[in-house]
């Protein structure tokens, strides 16, 4: 008879490994269902379902991955700072939760009608009609990413990481987080000229 006492299953690996688990499934399920109520398509009806490299595509943010997706990488990054200067005495397996948590309600308030006219507004994304529910699923998986990468990597690395990320979005989209957080707060004609200039 196998002795219970050598199980790898006890109380504490279920605490810290199989409640996690479950919360972010259902978190991820709650999304899905939350992201189609709001009329969001599952995804689009594109032959390749999986990555553009055009960011000023029609299937940018109909994709599972888009340039975009980076930004995401780096909520993940931030989240993993946030938390381990404000909450360090929690668990990184519930530290990593909260970042799925706070990624997936910020996919629901951005696909809502009034964020995703903001957009149209205030950003270069002009014929923005929000995320499918797969490409909202691929932010979260990139924010997950980065949680990840920033508990791997420590926080210089992970601020090397993030202001690279930044540079080469800058380059290469004429966007960032940083310039999507600025123009959504505060928009400027000509940061707005200079990115529909490419």
């Amino acid at each position: 008879m196998a002795d219970p006492t050598n199980s790898p299953i006890t109380p504490a690996y279920i605490r810290r490994h199989v409640w996690p688990a479950a919360l972010i499934a259902l978190i991820l399920i709650a999304t899905t269902i939350e992201l189609h109520r709001q009329g969001r398509l599952w995804a689009c009806s594109c032959p390749n379902f999986l990555w553009t490299g055009n960011a000023w595509s029609s299937q940018t943010s109909q994709l599972f991955l888009d340039p975009y997706s980076f930004t995401h990488v780096l909520h993940g990054l931030m989240f993993a700072g946030l938390f381990a200067i404000l909450i360090r005495n929690l668990a990184a397996t519930w530290r990593f939760v909260m970042a799925i948590a706070i990624e997936s309600a910020w996919e629901i308030i951005e696909n809502s009608n009034t964020v995703i006219q903001r957009y149209r507004e205030a950003t270069a994304a002009l014929g923005y009609q929000g995320d499918t529910v797969l490409n909202s699923l691929g932010d979260i998986l990139c924010c997950a990413i980065g949680f990840s990468l920033a508990i791997k990597l420590g926080w210089r690395w992970s601020l090397v990481l993030f202001f690279a990320v930044e540079a080469i979005l800058l380059v290469w989209i004429r966007d960032s987080l940083m310039i999507e957080i600025f123009m959504l707060i505060h928009p400027l004609d000509s940061i707005k000229a200079w990115q529909l200039a490419r």
